[in-house]
């Protein structure tokens, strides 16, 4: 019974592990950042601390063996280490602050900066990574009854650990980490630790004779033995880190590169080196061919499996189109990509799963002390991974592309397999294991390059079939048919590709990264102009600006053609972003090569807490925050960095997206910004994107001579302009939600927050149903009072009292898609008989019934021109809700008092009764301004 309650314990031991490596990365992007070299950092780290706790441990071991000969003191102190660990991860939150506020007093920016803090992370991480070396070399020893018993006793312990490790994979990746955050996960993961470790203890009680080992049964060959199964170790665990790596960004530009992408790409390796090691504990007897097949096997089925991962994007295009965007298939969904994973590169895995049991088997018979040799075995292996993580994962990419390294580590795998085949099989030749090896290393030189076309294609947005779907992989090429790809390159954090789209005076081009589009010089510019200019405009000055993310370069282009600026730093995580910047130069003047503007390669959010500046304006666009590492852009602890570093009349201004987004997801970004900023205003660009502006003091903020006069210099006139904006009634169009109304709304939960990080989860399933997020319904009671004052358009309506701006700001309201589109019309109709001519188009049939209705719901001066029925259906006091909610705006309010009207008279049949009633109370509640009135309780989409 013993055994069996061991593993047990090893599985949980096992979960635990991954949980606290994915907890501890994620706490360590806040020391470090987010940027390739910290992950490739973090990873070292926790890999390095394990390579010495197998060493240690194993070393450990041996020496109690030879101590005792019974399992009490191995059993007890692997009780021991479970335990601190728990205590370590219970007392990680309170160590974590005061190691951060050291880094920000530690003095050094750039490297010398870096190093301190990578200094600071090795306090933080190293000590329970090492820990967590203690199961393989203390359990192998303590379980095993002889030494022919070994090898299964030891595979069935890795297989256990790594079993547990799948399960924390998928537990951390898709519900702990969004169900408690990363302290509550800590204390939970600490808790069951400490709990391990008290197992162990108690089992401990229970000794009997461990496996007696004698030095004099060691091979005289043992050193040199050891040494060439240590490097085929290094080699397979360097070229496993590098082939996960390499799948793991396939996976991103197949599937999209989220949280939940990784989680299953890892998961998929994790469980499958489980099969692999539970197979070899299997085998009552273990030949000298085990090893080199298992090896051979390994650098074949992944050297086959090369030749189809430039299709993955076509291959998971068709899991995804086999699902519905609806919320309830997401984890369906995830669970057929994990399947499909599972059978492209399982086989391959699996035989990386038995080799480390397969060289422990190998080392058993040829050297003694079985729990020394495990730590030593996993400790080379671990630095082989180590390697493959610094130098395949991360240094080899700012030269390589993923295709180069990925046949970089089959090299390794076929090295590894010949000089297992020169020491397990005698008989064959030398000469023969020789040319087999250069026969591989040619083969694999000869393979062809993936081709960029395939890789980023970014089908993995297109959720439904189209007609190429199920033409085959060659369909890809039609996918971008129009397009030539100027410039390809995989670096250590990103896939980049430049797409050409025309050309002369039709020229565009097009950012791709991760597959996904980060900005188009024509389509996007818009947008990317006006994140810079608007904050600019509210501002005091702009003399000193801070962009995050370089993008297309169109906002750093625009911001340092003003007059008045005197320097714009540009920070982008991506090398090859701005490898990639000079290719922009024809459509942001010349950008790549302006002195004003100052590009740092690095993660934003380190940049901007590490750089000593205040900053006049700071815009920030990232990518998508269902994009793994985003998130930490739309946190309460950056905006409270930027807000920091804002010049006390200073601007901050934030993109975010509609598209491919929930109300959720809009509500909890509007809730995190209004917990940093105490005056907001949200402006709209158009359908898509919006534009948020946080501002320290808000003295300019309701000045509209100054924004007048400021839109009237000859740059910004200029800039303004370029996206069609020639008046102020033009710009003003865009403003949605006046300043001070989100604050007045206090939109009820929870904030996003570097320490919980709700946005990431909540903007993933969003991105999988390719939903389109609305604004928070603000036209009640105090929001709309605010509003209502606030509104810089009926500010100036007011004031200059002319109609024709009233008509010029529904124009562009309506050809931009924006929220305020239907009020402007029925207010610019209410005022002038005759002038929707120019609306006709943009309102068909029913959208002149929508208007008849919004006409009447408008706080107009004049009674209705006709009466409502005595009683309208439910389906139709549904419709009128509709429009008041969808349609709102606070330039032209809506009346409540007209929209009770309507519910007063609801209902033609006693089936509906109870719904007209609902609703009734519900729109009482919206006249009296108290709450929110609930979209559910009106029966209105959700």
């Amino acid at each position: 019974m013993l055994k069996p309650f061991v593993l047990a314990l090893t599985v949980l031991s096992g979960f635990t592990g991954l949980a606290y490596e994915v907890t501890w990365h994620k706490y360590l992007a806040i020391l470090l950042g987010a940027h390739s070299e910290a992950t490739a950092t973090v990873l070292g780290l926790f890999l390095g601390g394990l390579s010495l706790g197998y060493w240690l441990f194993g070393a450990l071991s041996r020496r109690l063996v030879r101590r005792a000969r019974e399992t009490r003191p191995l059993l007890a102190v692997y009780g021991a280490v479970e335990a601190g660990i728990g205590i370590w991860a219970l007392g990680f939150a309170w160590i974590f602050p005061l190691v951060r506020t050291a880094s920000v007093a530690l003095p050094g920016e750039g490297a010398l900066g870096f190093a301190f803090d990578v200094v600071l992370a090795a306090a933080l991480i190293v000590p329970p990574a090492t820990l967590m070396g203690g199961t393989i070399p203390i359990l192998t020893q303590a379980l095993a009854c002889d030494l022919g018993d070994a090898t299964r006793v030891h595979a069935q312990i890795y297989a256990s650990n790594t079993a547990g490790a799948f399960a924390g994979t998928l537990a951390t990746g898709f519900a702990l980490i969004h169900w408690l955050g990363l302290e509550g996960t800590l204390v939970a993961m600490g808790a069951a630790n400490l709990a391990i470790g008290a197992a162990f203890v108690a089992l401990s009680r229970r000794s009997r004779a461990v496996v007696e080992l004698e030095a004099g049964a060691a091979s005289p060959l043992g050193a040199g033995v050891f040494a060439l199964y240590g490097g085929v170790a290094l080699l397979v665990g360097f070229a496993m880190m590098v082939l996960q790596t390499t799948v793991i960004r396939i996976g991103g530009l197949s599937f999209g590169s989220s949280e939940y992408t990784f989680t299953i790409a890892v998961a998929v390796f994790v469980v499958c080196i489980a099969v692999g090691s539970f197979a070899v504990s299997a085998f009552a007897r273990i030949g000298r061919f085990a090893l080199p097949a298992a090896l051979w096997m390994l650098a074949i089925l992944f050297a086959a499996l090369y030749f189809g991962l430039e299709t993955a994007p076509y291959w998971a295009h068709l899991v995804r189109v086999a699902f519905r965007d609806i919320d309830f298939a997401f984890y369906p969904f995830y669970g057929g990509a994990f399947l499909a994973l599972l059978f492209a590169i399982g086989p391959a895995v699996v035989f990386s799963g038995a080799a480390l049991p397969l060289l422990f088997h190998a080392l058993r018979r040829e050297v003694g002390e079985l729990g020394s040799q495990a730590g030593r075995l996993y400790s080379v292996n671990t630095v082989g991974s180590l390697l493959g993580a610094l130098i395949g994962g991360y240094a080899l990419l700012f030269w390589l592309d993923l295709h180069h390294v990925y046949r970089i580590a089959l090299g390794a795998l076929a090295l590894a397999a010949s000089l297992a085949t020169l020491r397990q099989l005698p008989r064959v030749r030398p000469a023969s294991t020789a040319a087999l090896l250069i026969a591989s290393l040619i083969a694999i030189a000869l393979m062809p390059a993936w081709r960029p076309a395939y890789l980023s294609s970014g089908v993995f947005r297109e959720r439904q079939p189209r007609d190429w779907t199920f033409d085959g992989p060659s369909a890809l090429t039609r996918y971008y048919a129009d397009a030539r790809i100027v410039s390809y390159d995989d670096d250590p954090n990103s896939t980049v590709a430049v797409l050409e789209f025309g050309a002369g005076r039709t020229q565009r081009r097009a950012l791709v990264v991760n597959g996904k589009s980060d900005g188009d010089t024509q389509s996007d510019y818009g947008t990317t102009a006006m994140l810079g200019v608007l904050p600019a405009l509210f501002a005091e000055r702009a003399e000193h600006a801070f962009v995050i993310g370089l993008g297309t370069g169109i906002t750093a282009s625009e911001l340092s053609r003003l007059a008045e600026t005197k320097s714009v730093t540009v920070a982008e995580i991506s090398p090859g972003v701005i490898a990639a910047a000079p290719l922009f130069d024809f459509a942001n003047h010349a950008v790549s090569r302006n002195p004003k503007v100052k590009l740092v390669h690095g993660d934003a959010y380190r940049t901007l807490a590490r750089s000593g500046g205040q900053y006049d304006v700071i815009a920030s666009e990232p990518s998508n925050p269902w994009v793994t590492g985003v998130e930490m852009l739309y946190s309460r602890e950056f905006l409270a960095a930027a807000r920091g570093h804002l010049t006390p009349r200073g601007v901050f201004c934030q993109w975010f997206h509609r598209y491919e987004s929930s109300d959720e997801a809009i509500e909890l970004v509007l809730r995190t910004y209004a917990s940093v900023f105490d005056h907001v205003a949200v402006w709209t660009v158009n359908y898509a994107d919006v534009l948020l502006l946080g501002f320290r003091d808000p003295k300019w903020a309701l000045d509209l001579d100054r924004l007048a006069a400021r839109m009237q210099q000859p740059d910004f006139h200029a800039v303004l302009e370029r996206f069609e904006t020639p008046d102020l009634a033009t710009l003003l169009a865009h403003e949605t939600l006046p300043l001070g109304v989100v604050g007045a709304a206090a939109l009820p939960g929870p904030v996003h927050s570097l320490y919980h990080p709700l946005l990431s989860f909540v903007a993933g399933r969003a991105f999988f149903t390719g939903s389109r997020g609305s604004l928070p319904f603000t036209g009640y009671g105090a929001p709309a009072e605010i509003g209502r004052a606030n509104s810089l358009l009926r500010r100036y309506r007011a004031r200059n009292g002319a109609e024709p701006i009233l008509e010029a700001t529904a124009w562009r309201a309506c050809r931009a898609q924006l929220p305020g589109c239907g009020a402007l019309v029925a207010a610019v109709s209410n005022a002038q008989s005759g002038a929707l001519a120019p609306f006709a188009d943009l309102l068909g049939a029913r959208g002149s019934r929508q208007l008849e209705r919004m006409q009447r719901l408008l706080d107009a001066k004049q009674p209705p021109a006709a009466p409502l029925p005595a009683r309208i259906s439910l389906d139709e006091a549904r419709d009128w809700t509709g429009l008041f909610v969808d349609n709102y705006s606070h330039a032209v309010p809506f009346d409540p008092a007209r929209l009770l009207e309507v519910w007063q008279r609801c209902g033609l049949d006693g089936r509906s009764a109870e719904a007209c009633d609902r609703g009734l109370r519900t729109a009482e509640q919206l006249v009296r301004g108290d709450a929110p009135p609930d979209r559910e309780k009106w029966g209105l989409p959700q």
